[in-house]
C-alpha cells in the first residue's frame, strides 16, 4: 500500500514507502539531484493540538498560585484492600483547609501517585476538586519523565479542574539540558506549572538557566526547590517564585531568603504549627520545637515516616502499598514520645497517639 507522509517543515507530500533519493537517469552516477536535501530532525510543535478549555484554565491565575504560603503535600490513605480511603482522606483535607493550608499537592511522592495508575491519579485529582477546589487550590501532580505522558495527564488534570500543575523533571532516563528545555516548554504549554526540583530522587539537578529560560512564561507560577535556600535566593532575585521544599529549612527560606513559602510534608501532622511559620514573621523557638518532628519524619525515604505517624495518630488505616513498608518499632516509640513533648493537640485528629505493633500493619504488594 501505497503511504502518504506529509512534511510540516515544507509543506510538501511525498507519496510511496518513505522519503526516496532521486537521481536523474543518465550519466550522473550516484549524484543527487539539485532538490535532494538530507533528512533533519524537526521539532513540530504544533502536531498535537493541546486539548485544553480555557473555562477551565480561567477558574485560577498562576498569579493565584503564586502566592500560596503554605501548600501540603497531601497523604493518600488506603483501605485494607489497598483502594483509596475517601472518607479518610476528605478528613485529612479538611483538617488542612480547616489550619489554614492555602494549597494540597495531590499525588506527589508524599502522596504515592508514583504507586498509582493514572485513572487512580487523576481521580483523585476530581474528587479533591470537586469537594474541595472552591477552598484550597488544587495543584496535580501530573509529572513524568515521559513529556508524552506528561503532557496526556497534565490535560486530562487541567479537564477536571485542577488549579495547577506540578512537575519533575525526567527521572532515571535522564535528558540534556536541552532535553530539559523542550521538556518543561512542553508541559507549560498546558497551564499554570510548578516545576519541581529534587535531585535526591531525580539523579539530575535542574540548573537555574534552565529555569530562568522560562522566566517571561506566563504558565510558570514558580519553583519547588530541594536543593537548597542559596539556590531559592537566586530564584527570588531573579523575579522567580520559590518555595522551599524541606521542612527543615522552610523557616529560613520564607523569612529570610524570599521564598514564598514551603510544600510540606510536616503539614500533614502539625498544620497549625507550619501555618504559624509561614504567616507570623521569624520565630526562632517555634522553628526549633518542631525541628525535632521533622528530624524524624525524614530518617527514613519519604512518605515512610508520616504514613507510620499518621497511623499512629489514628487518623488513617495502617495500611501499606509496598514497597513502602512502617518504622521499626524504635522509631514508633521515638514518635509517641515527641507527639506527648509538643503537645497532641498540635497534632491532627483525636485520638490517642499509640504505638503499633508490627502486627497491626497490613502490607500489600497487590491491590
Amino acid at each position: 500500500m501505497m503511504t502518504m507522509v506529509k512534511s510540516y517543515s515544507s509543506g510538501v507530500c511525498v507519496r510511496g514507502f518513505g522519503f526516496h533519493d532521486h537521481r536523474s537517469n543518465a550519466g550522473d552516477g550516484n549524484k543527487r539531484s539539485s532538490y535532494w536535501k538530507p533528512p533533519q530532525a524537526t521539532l513540530i510543535p504544533n502536531f498535537h493540538l493541546p486539548m485544553r478549555s480555557f473555562e477551565v484554565k480561567n477558574r485560577t491565575s498562576t498569579d493565584d498560585i503564586k502566592g500560596l504560603r503554605l501548600i501540603t503535600a497531601i497523604k493518600t490513605p488506603y483501605l485494607p484492600d489497598g483502594r483509596f480511603d475517601i472518607e479518610a482522606y476528605d478528613d485529612l483535607v479538611n483538617t488542612q483547609i480547616e489550619n489554614g493550608v492555602e494549597g494540597i499537592i495531590v499525588g506527589g511522592t508524599t502522596g504515592e501517585g508514583q504507586l498509582m495508575t493514572w485513572d487512580e491519579h487523576i481521580m483523585l485529582i476530581g474528587h479533591t476538586v470537586n469537594c474541595f477546589g472552591g477552598n484550597v487550590k488544587v495543584i496535580g501532580n501530573t509529572g513524568s519523565n515521559s513529556t508524552r505522558e506528561a503532557i496526556h495527564a497534565s490535560e486530562q488534570g487541567f479537564a477536571v479542574g485542577m488549579h495547577a500543575a506540578l512537575h519533575i523533571n525526567p527521572y532515571y532516563g535522564k535528558t540534556s539540558m536541552d532535553g530539559l528545555v523542550s521538556h518543561f516548554d512542553g508541559v507549560l504549554s498546558m497551564g499554570p506549572t510548578i516545576i519541581y526540583n529534587v535531585p535526591s530522587r531525580t539523579g539530575q539537578d535542574i540548573p537555574p538557566h534552565v529555569i530562568l529560560t522560562f522566566a517571561h512564561n506566563s504558565n510558570l507560577a514558580g519553583v519547588k526547590e530541594c536543593v537548597g535556600n542559596d539556590r531559592i535566593k537566586q530564584y527570588t532575585g531573579n523575579g522567580i517564585v520559590a518555595w522551599s521544599g524541606n521542612d527543615d529549612e522552610c523557616h529560613d527560606a520564607r523569612w529570610s531568603y524570599g521564598a514564598t513559602g514551603v510544600i510540606s510534608v510536616a503539614s500533614n501532622l502539625i498544620p497549625g504549627l507550619m501555618h504559624k511559620l509561614m504567616f507570623d514573621g521569624k520565630n526562632s523557638t517555634l522553628n526549633s520545637k518542631v525541628r525535632p518532628l521533622v528530624d524524624w519524619l525524614f530518617k527514613e525515604p519519604n512518605p515512610i515516616g508520616l504514613n507510620t505517624a499518621l497511623a499512629q495518630l489514628g487518623v488513617v488505616r495502617p495500611v501499606f502499598r509496598l514497597p513502602y513498608v512502617p518504622l521499626q518499632i524504635e522509631k514508633r516509640i521515638e514518635f509517641v514520645n515527641l507527639v506527648n513533648k509538643m503537645g497532641r493537640e498540635h497534632f491532627v485528629g483525636e485520638k490517642e497517639v499509640k504505638v503499633l505493633e508490627d502486627d497491626d500493619f497490613i502490607l500489600l504488594g497487590r491491590y
